[in-house]
């Protein structure tokens, strides 16, 4: 995902003294987790972005679908209060209507998230790159917010078992509780996901750059699914309250038993605890860990064979 210049540009020979000179103080001034674009060609914006809609949607999808059981048990006993059971049947419940959700806002999420990357990448110091993949990621995350929220609003609420079917879902959000309905927690899913979305891709694409530059090489497809694996799961343990809470919010329904987020985290922990802010770690951190080493495994896969096929390309390495 992270363009890294190639080592043979890294190290070739230099023609003359001053040419030598220049290289070496270039090379001198490059730090772990730095990457330079200054020789890249041309940023070709409307490639990198349909490349990052196709890559984006495919993981989206492949990920979601593998996943969907253990996030629907994770969305069950964050959602029960109390010491109350969970049910282990309908694990699939508004799978079809998930998907239908996931598939554009991954695509959107990533067809964002590269083109940004690669100009604040030209924007930015080299030693700032995380910055860069940072605001990329919290810049991402807000577009695709627009079609995620009622996504998730609507797979939350079947996954509780409210509705049979994502087309009845939405009209009877819609009927009940009007279009501000199918964006109930807005702004606790942005509190969760903004820092989610920025904090994982900067792990990601920073522990990316520093393999790199110690292998001396491009990395396989395992090399980064294990990356993304332990930048999902790192991420999903430190933002799970924000998930509790987020959850809550999303499958109250009319009944409005909280009446924001601050409330929302009072009567959490006024009523069950302050541990029940920590619901669903164990699933969330797994899914999101296995989900990261696939997403992120699938991603570079598909950029990378999206990359080969580029018209007149000179460089088969991906970017």
């Amino acid at each position: 995902m992270l363009t890294v210049t190639g080592h043979s540009s890294l190290f070739r020979v230099p023609m003359d003294a001053k040419t030598s000179s220049l290289t070496s103080s270039v090379d001198s001034r490059k730090a772990f987790a730095c990457v330079s674009m200054k020789e890249e060609k041309p940023f070709d914006f409307l490639r990198t972005v349909f490349e990052g809609v196709i890559a984006g949607g495919t993981a989206g999808v492949v990920v979601e679908t593998a996943l969907y059981p253990i996030d629907t048990i994770k969305t069950r006993l964050q959602a029960v209060r109390g010491g109350g059971q969970i049910v282990l049947k309908g694990l699939y419940a508004g799978l079809g209507g998930n998907i239908a959700g996931v598939l554009p806002a991954s695509a959107l999420f990533v067809g964002v998230y590269e083109p940004t990357k690669q100009k604040l990448l030209r924007t930015f110091p080299e030693s700032l790159s995380a910055l860069a993949h940072f605001t990329a990621g919290a810049i991402g995350g807000i577009a695709a917010s627009l079609i995620r929220v009622p996504t998730e609003v609507v797979k939350q609420r079947m996954q509780t078992g409210q509705f049979a079917s994502a087309p009845d879902a939405v009209r009877l959000i819609a009927t009940k509780e009007g279009f501000k309905g199918l964006y109930a927690g807005y702004g606790s899913f942005l509190l969760r996901d903004l820092p989610f979305d920025a904090i994982q891709f900067c792990i990601y694409e920073q522990l990316r750059i520093g393999y790199k530059l110690a292998a001396k090489r491009e990395l396989n497809d395992p090399e980064n699914a294990i990356i993304g694996a332990f930048a999902g799961a790192l991420t999903g343990a430190i933002t799970t309250p924000l998930d509790v809470i987020k959850t809550r919010l999303m499958v109250q329904g009319s009944a409005n038993q909280y009446k924001g987020i601050v409330d929302c985290v009072q009567t959490i922990v006024r009523e069950e605890g302050a541990p029940a802010l920590l619901k669903g770690i164990g699933p969330r951190v797994l899914w999101i860990g296995i989900g990261g080493s696939i997403f992120f495994g699938v991603l570079e896969s598909t950029k990378r064979l999206l990359a080969e096929r580029r018209p007149n390309r000179k460089d088969p390495k991906q970017e």
